[in-house]
């Protein structure tokens, strides 16, 4: 037969014949698997939508404590720093969800939430910029500015005599803030139906705007968010009927006629019982007509928002319907780490892309390297060249200096052909011309005309004992002596040669 089967609160199945240690191992790993999964959400290691107490308890666990001492310190020096806070939490929550959007600058290419009509009075950024200085000191990159305006908020509805509560923190902050998104905040003239709609347009119900729109407990507003009531209410140049005779006459005393022109705009307290004290005081006045603002005024004569003031006439009932209200507001549209980041300065979205900046540095130092190596390769190429075209004029010079002295030697040469001529009276004078052309090629071509002005002279004597020869046979012939001067003759070949 089988045993019977029950469920555990974690969900995981056992039968009732398993021992107990067993069920105390799969709490005990149950229990595990939850604080690990808490400690990487922690530590940014993961994409979270949801807040949780005590987020920040490993990785700042002083955040609330320096977020606190902040807040005490201004409020002692200005208690409408609560009003302050209030607003501005609302103000961020109710466009695009807590993601501090609101505490963005604008830029020349952005006109940011902050610089929208309904948002120019919001006031205290200066504080939030402090606590967030603090934090980074402490907690760097860990603490979001959305988690830093929630938790600031709360402490100073405490300081002002309100409820103190846990705040779930864990917000990423948004990256994107633009003044058209803040249109959809209800305007202080609006009626209820118009301000329901934007309430459930956010996820918020008809009990969350009522109980919400107590924060009026304390703070203040100016003349021009509510003049008309007092002078001229829709046109019809009376007051609002609705509002009560006594604080219309106290209210003219303080604010100036639209029609007078005046650029005057003194403030009042939304709460005509108690301006700086958070408590019950605000509803108890819309009963007796002295609310300020319109809504305000009409969540008491409505039918269905009437009975709610009723009740939130004593802070019993008001304060534990405010907290859930407000923690409620404080989960609108969650951003994640997908759409969201930890902001290092609440007033700008960090840089879109952090992480390419650190692979960049090691880019440039291996660019630089690379070009002082080629300088040095240039300098030596271009002195090699230039040494070696000296060298080589050197010694083409003294190569010719040489040469010059074999041509003296050659000169001993000459003499030789003096002991030819005697051979040419044996032989017709042609020969000595056949004698010098061998040897005119063994010098050098300048120096054989030397030779032939030498020979010349000596056939000038040879040929005369020749003659006498040849004569004796014809003595008779004596008288043909005047032909001696035709010896002249053999001169004319050397001439030619």
């Amino acid at each position: 037969m089988q045993t019977p089967k029950r469920q555990l609160e974690a969900g995981t199945t056992v039968t009732a014949s398993h021992k107990r240690g067993r069920g105390s191992v799969a709490a005990a790993l149950l229990l595990f698997c939850a604080c690990l999964l808490q400690l990487v959400c922690n530590n940014g290691g993961g994409a979270h939508a949801a807040t949780s107490i005590g987020f920040y308890a490993t990785t700042c666990p002083n955040v609330e404590a320096i977020i606190k001492q902040a807040v005490q310190a201004r409020f002692a020096s200005d208690p409408t720093v609560t009003a302050g806070l209030l607003r501005m939490f609302f103000h961020d929550c109710f466009v695009n969800g807590c993601d501090a959007s609101l505490l963005i600058d604008s830029t020349p290419g952005n006109t940011a939430e902050k610089d929208a009509g309904p948002n120019l009075t919001v006031r205290d950024f200066d504080l939030i910029d402090m606590i967030k200085t603090q934090l980074e000191a402490a907690c760097p990159g860990v603490v979001s500015c959305a988690d830093i305006v929630a938790v600031a908020v709360r402490d100073s509805i405490a300081l002002a005599g309100g409820p103190s509560y846990a705040v779930k923190t864990g917000r990423f902050d948004g990256k994107r803030s633009r003044s058209a998104d803040a249109n959809i905040l209800p305007s202080p003239a609006s009626t209820v139906d118009q301000a329901r709609a934007a309430f459930a347009s956010q996820g918020l119900s008809l009990n969350d705007m009522v109980t919400l729109l107590g924060a009026h407990t304390t703070g203040f507003a100016h003349c021009g968010f509510f003049s008309d009531r007092v002078f001229d209410f829709q046109g019809t140049g009376s007051p609002d009927p609705t509002m009560n005779p006594a604080l219309v006459t106290r209210l003219r005393g303080v604010c100036p006629d639209p029609a007078s022109g005046s650029s005057s705009d003194p403030s009042v307290s939304l709460d005509q019982g108690t301006r700086d004290i958070f408590d019950s005081s605000f509803y108890t006045q819309l009963q007796s007509g002295n609310g300020i603002l319109q809504l305000d005024q009409e969540l008491a004569s409505d039918a269905r928002t009437s009975p709610l003031v009723g009740r939130f006439t004593s802070t019993g009932g008001f304060f534990p319907a405010f907290i859930q209200s407000i923690t409620t507001m404080g989960d609108l549209n969650l951003k994640t780490a997908a759409n969201g980041e930890i902001r290092r300065n609440c007033r700008r979205v960090n840089l879109v892309t952090p992480p390419t900046p650190p692979p960049q540095p090691p880019n440039p130092p291996t660019t630089p390297p690379p070009k002082p190596p080629t300088p040095p390769p240039k300098p030596p190429t271009t002195p090699p060249p230039k040494p070696p075209t000296p060298p080589p004029k050197p010694p083409t010079t003294p190569p010719p200096k040489p040469p010059a002295p074999p041509p003296k030697p050659p000169k001993s040469p000459p003499p030789k052909p003096p002991t030819v001529p005697p051979k040419p009276p044996t032989t017709p004078p042609p020969k000595p011309p056949k004698s010098p052309p061998p040897k005119p090629p063994k010098s050098p071509p300048p120096k054989p005309p030397k030779p032939p002005k030498s020979p010349p002279k000596p056939p000038k004597a040879p040929p005369k004992p020749p003659k006498p020869p040849k004569r004796p046979p014809k003595p008779p012939k004596a008288p043909k002596p005047p032909k001696a001067p035709k010896s002249p003759r053999p001169r004319s070949p050397p001439r030619s040669l």
